[in-house]
């Protein structure tokens, strides 16, 4: 198991990236698939249509969401904690650390995360 951290910046309100991130309607917008999300601990969330699934474990709005992420039988849960942290005007600093990612997956993982997530997340507010 391995863990990942990085930070990632977004040209909007820590606000804005909070609803972003926790509003099904937004998540549809800036990920161009299906969601479900609801920003209440002990709810399930998918979002790209199942390719990322998981439990909502906290939520403190505006500034930190963490989850659950699935991964098939493992027995240390993979956990992910996203703090937003205002960088300036209308800019924010998103802190992101993934714990326990299976070997096998980290790769893809940090590609996702680098390639897919964010730069989705950061165009969206381009």
């Amino acid at each position: 198991m391995k863990d990942y951290k990085k930070y990632y910046p977004i040209a909007a309100t820590p606000d804005q990236v909070y609803l972003a991130l926790t509003t099904e309607t937004t998540i549809q917008l800036w990920t161009g698939d299906q969601a479900e999300m609801k920003p209440e601990p002990g709810t399930e969330f998918s979002m790209w249509s199942g390719a990322i699934v998981g439990l909502n474990l906290e939520f403190e709005k505006d500034k930190k969401i963490m989850q659950q992420w699935y991964f098939g039988t493992e027995n240390e849960p993979s956990i992910v904690t996203i703090k937003l942290h205002p960088d300036g005007d209308n800019a924010t600093s998103v802190e992101l650390r993934h714990t326990n990612i299976p070997d096998d997956d980290y790769d893809d993982i940090v590609q996702g995360w680098n390639e897919v997530y964010f730069e989705s997340l950061q165009d969206f507010y381009k």
